[in-house]
């Protein structure tokens, strides 16, 4: 069974951080708050826990659509081609947020992700996504929990989450009750953003 941590997102508890930390190192995978809905993560250096995330989600991990989760945009350029000064300034007034922003990939991504035109971008507006991805040192790969069955399409209880991931993954996070919107996606890879998916978050940033 999945260990579950509580973490308070006004002060997250950085020995709570570090065991989080920790079972990301070692190839874990695992369930954490953002400002949207609950994610599903794992480190995006370890080949082991992206394909098992790849399996979980039924798809090819080359053909795969994951966000990378970074604490802030300063290592954009190890992910991202070099983009103008106009998309820099929409990233900037959006994050923090609840937006996931497609930009054109770098020739440096990852090898798994090497043959990928372009990469989804998430910076959360939440503290305790921020505080693990700074502690790990890296962005970490991402997509969200949904439950294909059900009225509601992403569970928020925490307590239910573990109940139905808890054998799947190696950490479920309790953070409070997740959103059940999700983020917006916008494509910034062209010369006109194109707003892929309408969800949390304003509009007007563009």
């Amino acid at each position: 069974m999945a260990a579950f941590y509580r973490i308070y997102e006004e002060n997250p508890n950085p020995r709570e951080i570090a065991k989080v930390v920790s079972i990301l190192k070692s190839g874990g995978l695992i369930i954490y708050p953002t400002d949207t809905v609950y994610g599903l993560g794992c480190d995006i250096t370890n080949l082991r826990a992206l394909e098992r995330i790849a399996r979980i989600k039924g798809v090819k991990l080359d053909k795969a659509n994951f966000s990378f989760v970074c604490h802030d945009l300063s290592n954009l350029s190890d992910y991202v081609k070099q983009i103008n000064s106009t998309t820099f300034k929409i990233l900037k007034r959006a994050l923090p947020g609840p937006y996931t922003f497609i930009l054109p990939g770098a020739r440096t991504l990852p090898n798994p992700f090497k043959k990928k035109k372009t990469v989804g971008i998430r910076v959360p507006n939440n503290a305790i996504a921020l505080d693990i991805v700074k502690q790990l040192g890296n962005p970490i790969v991402s997509t969200s929990i949904r439950d294909e069955d059900e009225v509601l399409e992403y569970t928020t209880d925490p307590e239910l989450i573990l109940e139905k991931w808890g054998s799947i993954v190696d950490c479920v996070i309790d953070g409070g009750y997740g959103d059940n919107e999700p983020s917006t996606i916008i494509d910034l890879s062209e010369s006109e953003p194109l707003i892929v998916r309408e969800g949390k978050g304003d509009l007007d940033i563009l």
